[in-house]
């Protein structure tokens, strides 16, 4: 079987003459959460609708848990389970009777079992019997990860999951998607969080103006060495570091700490003990010396900054 819970080929939309999607492709792994990231309207909610065959494609190949979309598009489909939008349901019905008005309308035949099962995976069991108008917004979600998870899919994809979440039910999705992956399902989460993408996945796709420009592991974003790290200084005077370090051009990052005797630059490490010896050189006291973590933000920040540029350049 293949290790592969999707392929994406050369994905590329166009819509008249404006490019929307431009030549994308990547793979998740089974048992991964892959982050799509981007700013809004950059094209990561077609990329997935063209996945889960809600639009057509100009260009490219989707292949699910090794089934081609075009070739064995009702094999495919049924590996995939996918929010696109909020989940939708009847309200005045309890989550347990919309559960299984979805399961009627299956192709594949759901059993009391599974309903069971995956109202239990998604830590409903107390509430299922209840009204969904009673139900919060993080509820509501679980709900609709449930409903997605009916037919058994290897592959589940969530557009925006957590808008509208407060900051105690984005931890309690995120801890949920982790025992997801346990079961051996794959995630996509599409998101512009960034901060709530560094915490829930395992690799990410960063997405500008329809193009994957990155992509990356968490735990790549600290030693990948195209980056600078970032040092922050705490010194007995500010203005003549400056000046000293201007002479020396290693001012073109250099950043303030307002109200306070710190400035930050970007250096790399053999860097920080020259500048060190620089300042205390030139009678400037150095109180302390430390690098700041990069995080998912100053990545996507640096990358798409980056992109930019090279835009204004062509």
């Amino acid at each position: 079987m293949t290790k592969k819970a999707l392929e994406v080929r050369s994905l590329t939309k166009k819509v008249k003459n404006k490019v929307i999607v431009d030549d994308v492709s990547f793979e998740v792994e089974k048992g991964e959460i892959f982050g799509l990231l981007g700013p809004n309207g950059a094209g990561k909610t077609t990329i997935i609708r063209m996945i889960v065959s809600l639009i057509g494609r100009t260009k490219g190949e989707v292949i699910v848990n090794g089934y081609h979309t075009d070739e064995q598009f009702k094999k495919s489909m049924s590996e995939m389970g996918a929010i696109v939008e909020n989940p939708e349901f009847y309200k005045y019905m309890s989550g347990y009777k919309n559960l299984k008005h979805y399961a009627n309308m299956a192709t594949n035949e759901v059993t009391e079992e599974r309903i069971k099962e995956v109202v239990k995976l998604v830590g409903l069991e107390n509430a299922v019997h209840q009204k969904v108008k009673t139900y919060s917004l993080g509820m509501r979600q679980r709900l609709g990860v449930a409903q997605a998870l009916l037919h058994n899919p290897s592959l589940l994809i969530l557009d925006e999951p957590t808008n509208g979440l407060d900051p105690q039910g984005i931890r309690e999705f995120r801890d949920y998607l982790r025992s997801l992956t346990k079961q051996g399902i794959s995630v996509i989460v599409s998101s512009h969080l960034l901060s709530e993408m560094e915490l829930m996945c395992d690799r990410f796709a960063i997405i500008e103006k329809g193009k994957l420009i990155h992509v990356s592991s968490i735990n790549q974003l600290a030693s990948q060495e195209q980056f600078v790290p970032t040092v922050l200084f705490e010194v007995s005077d500010v203005n003549q570091a400056f000046e000293l370090l201007k002479e020396q051009q290693l001012t073109n990052d250099w950043k303030v700490v307002e109200g306070q005797q710190q400035f930050s630059i970007k250096i790399d490490k053999e860097t920080i003990a020259d500048v060190n010896q620089l300042l205390v050189s030139k009678g400037i006291k150095v109180y302390s010396i430390h690098p700041i973590t990069t995080t998912l933000e100053d990545r996507f920040l640096e990358l798409t900054g980056k992109g930019e540029k090279g835009g204004k350049n062509e």
